[in-house]
C-alpha cells in the first residue's frame, strides 16, 4: 500500500471549544482551512493535541466529518483512533473509515504498559480490520511504553502499516528505526524541535503542533532541506526553537490553544483536567511570539 501520500507536514489539529466547552465545529472548519492555507499537507484530528482523552467518540467522528467537508479536497485528513483497548480501537477505526478518513493514527496503548509482543499483536489486529493506511505513534512520555526499533521494523512488514510518528525524543532510536525499516516506510518526527535532525537521518517530515502558528516557516524549512538549501533550513530550525519551547512550557495543548488565540483564531480553552496558562506563562508566550514576528504588527 505504501506510500500514503500524506506529504511532509502533518498538523495534529486542536479541537476548538466554545465558552461552555462544547466542541465548536464552525471554528474547527476555520482552523482546518487556516492550516491548509499555511502549508499543512495532512490534518490529523482526534489526536492528543485534539484533546482525545476528553472528547467523546461521537465528537471525534463529527470533527472528522467536519474537517473532511472543510478541506478534504485540498488536504488529506487522518483520524486518531488509538486507545488502550484493542477492541475499542478497532471499532473506532472502522467508524473513521466509514466516515471517510484518508488514514488512521494509532498511539501505543497507554497505562496498560504492554510488552513488545503485545504491541505487535495490538497493531496487527487493528491494521487487519481496515483498508486504510496506518501510522503508529510512539510517545513514551505520555504512555509509559516505548516501542522499540525491532518492533517497528516487524510491524513495517504489514502491508497497510505505512508510517510511524516517533516522539521518543531519542535520535539514536529514530535512526535505528530508519536503518531497519523499508525505504518506503515513512518516519515522521513527533517533536517539532527535532524535525530537521530527523529529516537529516532520512525521515519524511513532522507531525507538528507548532504549525498552528508557524506553518509557513515550517513548510519552508522542510522544502528548503529537500531542495538542498540546508543553510536556510538550519536558519529556520534555529528560529523555531524558542517558539517550540514556549508552546511546550506546560502540558500540551494548553499553550498552543492560547497561541492560536493570540493570532486571532478563537479556539477556546481546554477541557478539564487541563487548565489555562498562568498570567506569567501567557506573558512568556506572548513575548516569544512577538519576538518571532508571529503576532499581528510584530
Amino acid at each position: 500500500m505504501r506510500p500514503a501520500g500524506w506529504g511532509r507536514l502533518i498538523t495534529a489539529m486542536l479541537t476548538p471549544m466554545d465558552e461552555r466547552l462544547d466542541v465548536n465545529y464552525q471554528a474547527a472548519r476555520e482552523l482546518a482551512a487556516h492550516l491548509v492555507n499555511t502549508g499543512t499537507d495532512t490534518i490529523l484530528v482526534g489526536g492528543t493535541t485534539g484533546e482525545s482523552p476528553t472528547i467523546t467518540r461521537s465528537e471525534r467522528l463529527r470533527i472528522l466529518e467536519t474537517v473532511l467537508d472543510a478541506v478534504g479536497g485540498r488536504a488529506k485528513v487522518i483520524a486518531g483512533t488509538g486507545t488502550n483497548s484493542t477492541a475499542a480501537s478497532i471499532e473506532l477505526t472502522r467508524e473513521a473509515e466509514v466516515t471517510g478518513a484518508h488514514g488512521i493514527m494509532l498511539v501505543t496503548p497507554y497505562y496498560n504498559k504492554p510488552p513488545q509482543a503485545g504491541l505487535v499483536d495490538h497493531f496487527r489486529q487493528i491494521a487487519a480490520a481496515t483498508r486504510l493506511p496506518v501510522m503508529m505513534y510512539n510517545v513514551p512520555g505520555r504512555t509509559s511504553v516505548n516501542m522499540l526499533p525491532a518492533t517497528v521494523a516487524k510491524l513495517a512488514e504489514v502491508d497497510n502499516i505505512v508510517a510511524v510518528k516517533e516522539a521518543s525524543g531519542n535520535l539514536d532510536q529514530i535512526t535505528e528505526i530508519l536503518r531497519r525499516v523499508p525505504r518506503d516506510f515513512l518516519v515522521y518526527s513527533g517533536d517539532d524541535s527535532l524535525t530537521l535532525p530527523v529529516m537529516s537521518a532520512g525521515g519524511q517530515g513532522i507531525v507538528s503542533v507548532a504549525a498552528h502558528v508557524a506553518g509557513r516557516q515550517i513548510k519552508e524549512m522542510l522544502e528548503s532541506y529537500v531542495t538542498g538549501n540546508v543553510g536556510r533550513a538550519a536558519e529556520l530550525h534555529r528560529w523555531l526553537l524558542p517558539v517550540v519551547r514556549a508552546l511546550f512550557m506546560t502540558a500540551s495543548p494548553i499553550p498552543v490553544k492560547a497561541a492560536v488565540g493570540l493570532v486571532g483564531i478563537n479556539v477556546g480553552r481546554c477541557r478539564p483536567p487541563l487548565c489555562e496558562l498562568t498570567p506569567e506563562e501567557m506573558g512568556v508566550l506572548r513575548a516569544t511570539m512577538s519576538d518571532a514576528g508571529l503576532l499581528a504588527g510584530a
